[in-house]
């Protein structure tokens, strides 16, 4: 049965693809992430998935009034400070709760970039929980699960294993969204 937010998408015109079938915790990464209303169908459709999330925002987000809209939206500020930065405070996190799935779009945030931030990436680890990787793909209206990464040993390989996940997948604005080059 659907959700209020599974019949928004599916009135929208899309369609929810996989699951986090019985995962717990994980990072996850949201891509490709090319405009703003992005962040409408990936809270649509993880509250559809029927997974506890929050998403990672900058913290320049969070001033007042706005602050309280994002927290509402369920997103966390982070920002980069040393011995305190997201890495530390998502590892954290997921530490001290038995069940919490952290969103977050590695490859920046709206503009084209070759250099995905890695944070997530160290954030598994540390947390020593798997990357799952979901999509949002405008040209199929598919949003959801594609894989989930319980390797995180090595960097270049699960960049690897997402640029292949990732090849087909189109955003709503193709020209913006690049894979991660070493």
């Amino acid at each position: 049965m659907r959700t209020l937010s599974g019949k928004v998408l599916h009135k929208l015109g899309w369609k929810i693809t996989g699951d986090y079938a019985g995962l717990k915790k994980s990072v996850t990464i949201f891509a490709p992430h090319t405009a703003h209303i992005d962040f409408f169908y990936g809270k649509l459709g993880y509250t559809e998935l029927g997974v506890k999330f929050k998403f990672l925002s900058k913290k320049e987000l969070f001033f007042f009034p706005m602050n309280l809209v994002m927290r509402q939206l369920g997103s966390i500020p982070v920002r980069g400070v040393k011995g305190k930065n997201a890495i530390f405070q998502v590892a954290e996190l997921l530490n001290n709760t038995d069940e919490l799935h952290i969103v977050v779009s590695p490859e920046g945030w709206i503009k084209k970039v070759t250099k995905w931030n890695k944070g997530f990436f160290y954030m598994a680890q540390k947390a020593n929980v798997p990357i799952v990787v979901s999509t949002l793909d405008y040209a199929k209206k598919e949003m959801g699960v594609k894989a989930v990464i319980y390797d995180t040993t090595d960097f270049n390989t699960v960049m690897k294993q997402i640029n292949e996940i990732y090849k087909d997948v189109q955003g709503k604005n193709p020209d913006q969204f690049a894979f991660h080059e070493n």
